[in-house]
């Protein structure tokens, strides 16, 4: 559960919020997830699941020295 802007944080989950949002805004990078044309489920699952595997990939591949 993300709290809502200006409330309140219950012990750290600004920090949860911040992961959330950043992985939101790094999806919308994808143009067909960001503007969804698929109409099987399973499909666009697939598109976000490999988008969520370049966005890792990018991370550690950035990471490392």
């Amino acid at each position: 559960m993300i709290s809502r802007k200006g409330a309140p944080s219950i012990k750290g989950l600004g920090k949860l919020r911040y992961g959330v949002e950043q992985t939101f805004s790094l999806l919308r990078h994808f143009k067909r997830l960001a503007v969804r044309r698929e109409r099987r489920l399973d499909l666009h699952d697939a598109l976000v699941s490999l988008a969520c595997g370049l966005i890792c990939w990018r991370r550690l591949k950035k990471a490392r020295p």
